[in-house]
Parts: structure tokens; C-alpha cells; sequence
């Protein structure tokens, strides 16, 4: 598949105009006479996503494209990316009168419509193409939407083709298109350097899928970023093993590394000024005779222990030891982790939102503004302190899947903290789109990355 671009600027590039239904008639007032009469016949409401198609002379003379009404276009991310797969192929050329921000997500959205999963079977694309409009910062866009096609192109892929090994060649790849450094320890030798847990979630795989924890750097000036991905390339749920059903989409329980991926490859295509480290505890859960258990105590690298309450908690295990490691470094800066952890963010926010958590207010704020700005919603969710005591089982120094149920997504993020460096935020995504919507279709996407992004400026001092 062909990476996603705009159209180079053409002057016979078709005028597609986008307004609402408040706009409509004085839209209507200033085309020519047989254009607003073909629109008024076709029915043109301005609907979301609604598209008329006006001819002239010996082709398409414009195209309307609908925005729907002011007060509910919250309702619909993307809704201008509906256009790009019912016009006819050509090029076009926006016009209207858009905000920065609405400008901004129409573009990417138009980008992101025309990602197609073509790995098992031919995906035609939408054939329309747009040029990128005026005050767009066209390069960026175009860099964003890769890094979402990389991300959704990893999830996408089946476990049977995308294990530990296939996870490390993907880094691999990226790290090589930037001039990247990677170093890989696999198998055994997580043992011998001091990654226990790492190796005790992979090891009932390891005569095919070995364990391994994949870590790249690159930049040598600047401030430090770590990103931490969740990379269980397939997740049975070990001895508590999970209903059938909930098995179905655990191809996407890498969905943390496939986002830190496409966030790397867009930080590194930026050249921003920041010396990044990338970390991904690679493993597949696995039942066999190997397996760890309920009940076994676990030792981290970071020394402390941690009972085994349930083998589907595996996620924050493989996490822990890897934070270790970043935690270890002089100068850690920010560390960030994304990570498909926990049932119990989707019950608190949904699937279409992504909660965080950091102790960092002015991150905070600068994430929840990124996240506005670049159609990529999040939600802060505290580091809840009372909540601590839920994960010290007394018996080891920490619990990986306390009792009761309730205030889960907390709780593991509080898990996580205990491992992390001082300046910490946690992502726990989705990392699935369970219906198709304009600019996503079902399957795999990134959540959390372009927020991270536009707040990197202001949280690092960029």
C-alpha cells in the first residue's frame, strides 16, 4: 500500500465545497444558476457527509459536501471523511469556510479514509484525491496518518503472522528507516539480564515464540522520551484462560506497541529535537506445561515480588520490567506507556476514548488539548492513592489482579507507577474499532499517540 499523501496542487482541481445546512442557501445564492438549480434538485440538505455532484461545461463542475447541523458534529469524528469514498476519482480542492481545527481533522480524516487492510485480499481505496489545503501543514498530516496506517497495519495482522519475532522485525524496520539503534534480548538471556517477568509470561511459547524485549534509541541531543508499549502478540489468558469469544480480537493485545511504533516512526520523520527510547516487552501468553500459574510469586527486575492472582493480568508483568529498565537510566525524562490493559477502562469511558493517567498537571493539560486538536479524545483518570493498599497482597510486595473488581484500570495503573520513573503517564487503550466509522474502519487503530504528540512541545520544551 502506498503511503498517504495529498494531491499535488492541479489548477483544474475539482472545487469541493463543505458547509452546514445553516449555510446552505447563500452557498446556493453564489453559483451559477444551472449549479444551484441541479443542487436544489438532487435534494441537497448539507447533511453530514451528504454529497452533491454538479455538472458543467463537459464534466464535474463541483462538488457540496454536507457538514450536518453546528450542534451535533461533535457527535461524529471525521464526518467530511465520508466524501472521500462516494465522490469519483479526481482531484479536488476544498473550499469553505473552516476553522483551523475542523480544517486539520478534515484533512486527516481524508487521509485516514483511504487506509485498506490489502494483506489477505485486494481493498480498493477511495480513487478521489485531495489537495492539501491552504494553511495545512501538509507534511505533518501526511506523517500522522502513517504512523496510523503503521499502527492499524500491525494490529491488523493475525498472531499467527504477527508474533514476538514479527513484532521485532516491524521495530526493525522502522528503526532502520530512521537510523535507529535496536538491541534485542530474546529468550533465555532475559534470565541472564535480569528480566524475570518478561520471560515467566513468554516462556510456555518459547520453543517457537520466544520471549523478548525489544529496545530502540535514537537522537543524541535534547530531552528524553521513553515509550513503552504493551506487545502480548497473542493473549490466551495463560491458566485463567478466557472465554472463546473473548479471544477473538487478542491479536490485538499488542495494539500498545503497535501504537508506540507508529508514534516513534512519526516522532523520528519529524526530526523533532528529543532523544527518543522506544521499549517493547514482546511475549505471547501461552498455555502449556511452562506455563506461571495462579498463586506463583514472581520476582521483578526492580526486585519486588508479585503474587499471581490471575495468569490474564499478564499485561502490567512484561510492563513492570521493562519500566524497570527505563527507570535505571540517569536522565529518564518523561516515560509514557500504551498498553490494551484493562476491561475496566472500557466499562469506565467506552471504546472511543482512551483514558490517562499522570500526576503531571501541565501534561495533563497538554494532552487533553492535543487530544481536542487532533480528533485523538482522551480522559485523565487519577493515580487514586487509597487505592494502593488494593495491590499489596501481604503475602509478596504486590498484587497483579487484586479482588473485587471494581476501580480496575486504577489499580493497574497504580501497579505500573510502582516501577515507573518520577515522571510517568499511562495510556490504557483499545486499540480496536469495533464498527466502521468515517476514517476508521473495523479493525485496528491507535489511540492516544497525536495527543501525546502536539503536547511533546510544551511537556518537553521542545
Amino acid at each position: 500500500m502506498t503511503a498517504p499523501s495529498f494531491a499535488p496542487a492541479a489548477p483544474d482541481a475539482i472545487p469541493l465545497l463543505a458547509l452546514g445546512p445553516d449555510a446552505l442557501d447563500a452557498a446556493l445564492e453564489t453559483l451559477p444558476p444551472d449549479q444551484a438549480a441541479w443542487a436544489r434538485t438532487l435534494g441537497f440538505k448539507a447533511g453530514s457527509g451528504e454529497v452533491a455532484l454538479l455538472p458543467g461545461g463537459t464534466g464535474l463542475a463541483r462538488a457540496l459536501v454536507g457538514r450536518g447541523k453546528a450542534e451535533t458534529r461533535g457527535r461524529e469524528r471525521f464526518a467530511f471523511a465520508k466524501a472521500a469514498a462516494k465522490l469519483p476519482e479526481g482531484t479536488y480542492r476544498l473550499e469553505g469556510a473552516l476553522s483551523e481545527r475542523d480544517l486539520r481533522e478534515a484533512a486527516l480524516g481524508w487521509l485516514l479514509e483511504g487506509y485498506r487492510f490489502a494483506r489477505y485480499k485486494d481493498q480498493s481505496p477511495p480513487k478521489a484525491r485531495l489537495v492539501a489545503p491552504d494553511g495545512l501543514d501538509a507534511a505533518r498530516v501526511e506523517t500522522l496518518a502513517a504512523a496510523e496506517w503503521l499502527t492499524r497495519d500491525l494490529v491488523n495482522t493475525p498472531s499467527n503472522e504477527m508474533g514476538p519475532a514479527d513484532l521485532e522485525a516491524a521495530a526493525r524496520a522502522v528503526a532502520e528507516q530512521a537510523g535507529a539503534s535496536i538491541d534485542v534480548i530474546a529468550g533465555d538471556d532475559l534470565l541472564a539480564r535480569n528480566f524475570p517477568m518478561i520471560h515467566a509470561v513468554g516462556r510456555a511459547a518459547a520453543s517457537h515464540r520466544a520471549p523478548r524485549l525489544i529496545d530502540m534509541a535514537w537522537g543524541g541531543d535534547g530531552p528524553r522520551l521513553t515509550l513503552v508499549g504493551k506487545g502480548v502478540c497473542f493473549d490466551t489468558g495463560g491458566l485463567d484462560i478466557k472465554p472463546a469469544s473473548s479471544m477473538l480480537t487478542m491479536k490485538k493485545d499488542m495494539g500498545g506497541a503497535a501504537t508506540v511504533l507508529g508514534l516513534a516512526q512519526a516522532i523520528m520523520a519529524l526530526g523533532l529535537p528529543l532523544r527518543l527510547r522506544v521499549l517493547i516487552p514482546a511475549v505471547e501468553n501461552a498455555i502449556g506445561s511452562d506455563a506461571f500459574r495462579p498463586g506463583d510469586i514472581l520476582r521483578s527486575r526492580k526486585g519486588l515480588t508479585v503474587e499471581i492472582n490471575n495468569t490474564d493480568a499478564e499485561g502490567r508483568l512484561v510492563l513492570a520490567d521493562a519500566l524497570a529498565l527505563a527507570a535505571e537510566d540517569e536522565d529518564p525524562g518523561l516515560t509514557v506507556t500504551f498498553a490494551t490493559l484493562t476491561g475496566a477502562a472500557r466499562v469506565a469511558l467506552g471504546a472511543d476514548l482512551a483514558p490517562f493517567f499522570t500526576d503531571d498537571d501541565g501534561l495533563a493539560q497538554g494532552l487533553s488539548k492535543g487530544g481536542a486538536e487532533w480528533a485523538d479524545p482522551v480522559w485523565r483518570l487519577p493515580f487514586h492513592e487509597p487505592y494502593e493498599a488494593q495491590i499489596e497482597p501481604g503475602i509478596a510486595d504486590l498484587d497483579n489482579a487484586p479482588s473485587g473488581g471494581l476501580g480496575g484500570a486504577i489499580t493497574a495503573a497504580l501497579f505500573l507507577r510502582r516501577f515507573a520513573p518520577p515522571r510517568y503517564c499511562h495510556f490504557d487503550i483499545f486499540a480496536w474499532q469495533q464498527a466502521a466509522a468515517p476514517g476508521r474502519p473495523k479493525g485496528g487503530q491507535g489511540q492516544g499517540a497525536r495527543a501525546l504528540l502536539a503536547a511533546l512541545p510544551e511537556a518537553l520544551g521542545l
